[in-house]
């Protein structure tokens, strides 16, 4: 019976922090969409008032033939050793995309540490 309950409260809440298994940090695919962010439109800079800055471009783009939800997107910044050192989720302007449409995200944060030197990008877990 406690077996049942534990199995119960781990799938309800999920694994407590000091259990050593990591979890996926990113969400389920979504084949029918493609998430595009260039390195190349990331920008990472100190600003004059010494607040650190983070910028990028992102594009999904519905690759169906029918409409899609577009779910919530995780940017994680990670550290020269590839720890994660600061995420943020970022809300699409759009609920779905018809097939083939696409939308673009300008994205940008401040105070982000000065430690993050990569970023990835994925879907954010539901």
């Amino acid at each position: 019976m406690v077996a049942l309950g534990t199995v119960v409260a781990v799938n309800y809440a999920g694994l407590p922090e000091w259990i050593p298994i990591s979890k996926p940090l990113f969400g389920a695919a979504q084949p029918d969409l493609q998430l595009e962010f260039p390195v190349e439109e990331q920008e990472r800079r100190t600003l004059p008032n010494g607040t650190e800055f983070f910028g990028a471009r992102i594009v999904v783009t519905n690759t169906a033939r029918e409409t899609r939800d577009v779910p919530p997107i995780l940017i994680v910044l990670r550290d020269q050793r590839e720890r994660q050192v600061y995420s943020w989720v970022v809300q699409p302007p759009q609920n779905s995309l018809a097939p083939g449409e696409e939308v673009t995200i300008n994205e940008a944060v401040t105070d982000v540490p000065r430690s993050a030197v990569f970023a990835d990008i994925g879907w954010a877990p539901r």
